[in-house]
């Protein structure tokens, strides 16, 4: 870049990873055996989910996270979910010790029954819609389990400590491109609501890295994420950790690429029919942090809570 805008080159070889570089977030092995009979898929997956080359991995989280989907997808559909290729998922299938991915897919249905089984065993009500629903009803009804399947999975300890960061802080960055850019600037608004100052890297333009050129060991960094990361979420999480910046990781993979290296995370459920990942449970959990912040100090904050009339 000219003219002495933009980060310089130390910042630029910072952000490429030159110090261990964005490579060694995808060791690639080959083989494996076919799962014990004992073990789920899922927990077979996760097992060996560092063997995995970086497209295998898609899947493998795809598979993880969306198990309710995967269980009745062909394979290209499910390559396409995965952003990857239907070649790709064939030799994930192999890689898992099956003969094809039939196989891998009725280990998924079997997985999903029995998940399925226990949960109306356990349920004190019935489904949310009967089984022959419409679309809408369908989507709703995908909203209401993903907001519930957020719940099960995130713990006190963790939304505690995600909370705590964000009011220590000195300062917060907050990452996120595509439609993560509408959710970090959502959350920059909230937080603006209880005088917490944040920033917004939403592309690779030259004010976004400036932002990040000034992180440093009192900053918060937090990188939003759907799906396969963005190349910049990965460079941005390596710029953080190298500078000694608290790094907070929300995303909906479970075996997230930015969760590997952040020192906190946040997982949500995006489990949608329709023909995009749902967002539903996120903007929740958004929600749900700047809560957390307000109970934190109610009395400090109400009184600006009630000039903002938002309630």
């Amino acid at each position: 870049m000219s003219g002495g805008i933009g980060p310089s080159a130390d910042l630029w070889a910072e952000l490429e990873g030159k110090a261990g570089g964005p490579a060694n977030l995808w060791p690639v092995t080959k083989t494996a055996t076919k799962p014990a009979q004992l073990k789920s898929l899922s927990e077979y997956i996760q097992e060996r989910f560092d063997e995995f080359s970086r497209s295998q991995k898609d899947v493998a989280r795809y598979i993880v996270d969306h198990l309710d989907e995967a269980a009745f997808l062909t394979a290209e559909e499910l390559a396409r979910r995965a952003s990857t290729s239907s070649s790709t998922v064939v030799r994930f299938s192999q890689a898992l010790g099956f003969e094809g991915y039939p196989e891998l897919q009725q280990a998924a249905i079997e997985e999903y029954r029995t998940a399925g089984a226990a949960a109306a065993s356990a349920a004190s009500s019935g489904a949310l819609f009967s089984f022959d629903h419409s679309e809408l009803e369908g989507s709703l009804g995908a909203d209401y389990a993903n907001l519930e399947e957020t719940a099960r999975k995130l713990t006190r300890e963790q939304v505690d400590g995600a909370v705590a960061a964000l009011a220590e802080s000195q300062r917060v960055v907050i990452v996120g491109v595509d439609q993560m850019a509408f959710f970090a600037s959502y959350l920059r608004h909230t937080l603006s609501l209880l005088d917490i100052r944040a920033e917004i890297v939403a592309s690779t333009g030259g004010e976004s890295l400036q932002r990040l050129g000034r992180i440093d060991d009192e900053t918060l960094v937090i990188i939003l994420s759907s799906g396969r990361a963005h190349p910049l979420l990965l460079r941005a999480m390596k710029l953080a950790v190298h500078r000694g910046a608290r790094t907070l990781a929300v995303s909906d993979a479970s075996m997230s690429e930015v969760g590997e290296h952040a020192e906190l995370t946040l997982y949500y459920s995006s489990n949608s029919p329709s023909f995009a990942r749902s967002n539903t449970a996120l903007m929740a959990l958004v929600q749900a942090l700047a809560h957390g912040l307000y109970a934190r100090d109610e009395d400090t904050h109400k009184d600006r809570i009630r000039a903002y009339k938002l309630k």
